[in-house]
């Protein structure tokens, strides 16, 4: 439970927590100076740009769900001075200074903006990364938005009706498109789409414009994606620009089923943790690439319990279907064997054994045919035998598990393990949307009065992943190189603890100040001094 500031004769207590710890990777990365050089404060507020998107960190970063508006009452009790800066206080961090903040992030070009900060963050830190990893999501919009038709024509974001991720068809939406450096997991560009955005679309645009200025990939040897980059046009970019690619290839490619088809357990070469794979080479869109066909045992496993599920629903389905076509009537015999062929080209999980077709007298006029009498005409009707096809189902059971993953490195020098856990670091930018899109960051949805507001809290989103997954790399680096072990959650020493985990053991923190002494740092038990040490000085004076 927070402790409010109190004031009983003269006694003050302020909860710190782990925002120490954010406020100390701000300072160290220098955060608000780099926004201030962008944005220098112009008007009569009383903290810069650069202390209130510090403040809209940490408020990010507390794990508490509150909304943008709510920030005076999030620092009310906290120690706003150490925190953020000499002279702030709560109440000079009102919506009105976070807004004009917002706007004058916006104005700079947040992306572009973004782009320099990360690249300056990723040196400081020395990381020497080998990918990058591309990914897109969405997130969801509250509120009406009135578009001004004279701005029409401006490049602001666009929210779109119609939120994918929970299917929420009257919510609307915008997209978040990250780049991140495979060793911390840090975003190193950023880019607000609008709600309507194509991933495939937006991947192309990245790979045609943005690679080239991106320093972090011109110093990674592999861009990483997922299914979505490839397609003809994003191959063909990265090709020209001599970009190394890993890719996970479509299975609606019609060589990528033919392959998967042709493999036998033979050509497949076991590779560790349940993984056989083997090499394919590749032209797809006139550019020469090594296929690496993988079978992964558990997918294998959990697949094959999917496959059963959907085999079972799709031969009870086309026997329905069966049924009701054999009970139709047609005109003539060859109406009733076209339909049949129709019908055969149809089905995926079953086949016709056997049918025949037979003929129905029809004759006119009221009761029973009287002997002797004529039909008019006949009709026709099938008849026959379905059975599931074995064929059909051996063939799918023994590509599941299965999947392609593309490279235009064809040196040699890149072997398959090395191949998979490249491709497999992609759960760092999938880590952190998770991240983002936690109900304790910030606030499950988005609320402000402006599109452009709206772009720039994404870029303030993004930054607070960059310093959580920044003070991971630092805890976790510097705990290794002083030989030094923090509590994991099974109080076993650890070398490897995660931000969030850390975040959690330092509750129970606060500044306590008596009348006008100097205030003091309550409450640290060793673990947590463990952690502040081996940060070093910066972090020591803010815990101090």
């Amino acid at each position: 439970m927070a402790i409010s500031t109190s004031s009983l004769s003269g006694l003050t207590i302020k909860r710190m927590d782990h925002l120490g710890l954010v406020s100390g990777m701000c300072r160290e990365l220098g955060i608000a100076k780099m926004i201030d050089a962008v944005i220098p404060k112009n008007n009569e507020h009383k903290v810069t740009h650069g202390e209130a998107f510090v403040a809209m960190l940490l408020n990010g970063l507390g794990f508490h769900s509150r909304t943008l508006h709510m920030f005076a009452d999030f620092f009310a009790d906290k120690p706003t001075e150490r925190l953020i800066g000499p002279g702030v206080q709560a109440k000079h961090l009102n919506d009105d200074v976070l807004g004009r903040c917002l706007d004058a992030l916006y104005e700079a070009d947040v992306s572009s903006l973004y782009q320099v900060m990360a690249e300056r963050v990723v040196d400081t830190l020395g990381l020497a990364s080998n990918a990058v990893h591309l990914d897109i999501t969405s997130f969801h919009v509250d509120g009406e938005y009135a578009v001004d038709e004279q701005d029409s024509e401006t490049k602001r974001i666009e929210l779109v009706k119609g939120y994918s991720r929970d299917h929420r068809p009257e919510l609307n939406q915008v997209i978040l498109e990250l780049i991140c450096e495979n060793q911390a997991g840090i975003p190193v560009y950023m880019q607000a789409l609008s709600g309507n955005t194509n991933d495939q679309k937006a991947f192309a645009e990245v790979t045609r414009h943005h690679i080239q200025c991106l320093k972090a990939a011109q110093q990674c040897r592999y861009f990483v994606a997922d299914a979505a980059l490839y397609t003809e046009e994003s191959i063909t970019a990265l090709a020209t620009q001599n970009q190394l690619f890993i890719s996970r290839v479509p299975m609606t490619i019609k060589d990528a089923r033919q392959h998967v088809s042709n493999v036998t357990e033979a050509s497949l070469t076991a590779m560790g943790n349940g993984y056989h794979g083997c090499w394919v080479d590749a032209d797809y869109a006139g550019v020469k690439q090594k296929w690496l066909i993988l079978r992964s045992e558990q997918a294998t496993k959990r697949e094959q319990q999917t496959l059963a599920r959907n085999l079972l629903k799709s031969s009870e389905k086309e026997h329905k279907q069966f049924i009701k076509l054999c009970k139709q009537r047609f005109a003539c015999q060859t109406d009733a064997e076209t339909a049949m062929k129709v019908f055969s080209k149809t089905l995926k999980t079953t086949r016709i054994s056997e049918f025949d077709c037979i003929a129905h007298p029809v004759f006119l006029g009221k009761g029973r045919p009287k002997k002797g009498q004529q039909p008019a005409y006949y009709e026709y009707q099938l008849d026959g035998l379905i059975a599931t096809c074995l064929d059909k189902v051996g063939i799918a059971q023994a590509q599941t598990g299965m999947f392609i993953l593309a490279t235009n490195d064809c040196s040699g020098e890149l072997s398959m393990q090395t191949l998979l856990d490249t491709y497999k670091s992609q759960q760092h930018v999938e880590r952190g949307f998770r991240f983002l899109k936690s109900p304790e960051f910030l606030t499950s949805s988005l609320f402000l009065k402006k599109p452009e507001r709206i772009e720039a809290l994404l870029m303030v989103m993004t930054c607070s992943l960059m310093i959580y997954a920044a003070l991971e790399h630092r805890i976790r680096t510097s705990l290794k190189e002083r030989q030094q072990y923090f509590p994991d959650m099974k109080k076993k020493p650890s070398q490897k603890p995660t931000a969030r985990w850390v975040f959690l053991c330092f509750s129970g923190i606060h500044e306590v100040s008596i009348g006008d002494s100097p205030p003091v740092i309550t409450d640290k038990q060793e673990r947590q001094q463990v952690i502040i040490d081996v940060l070093g000085t910066l972090y020591q004076e803010i815990y101090s």
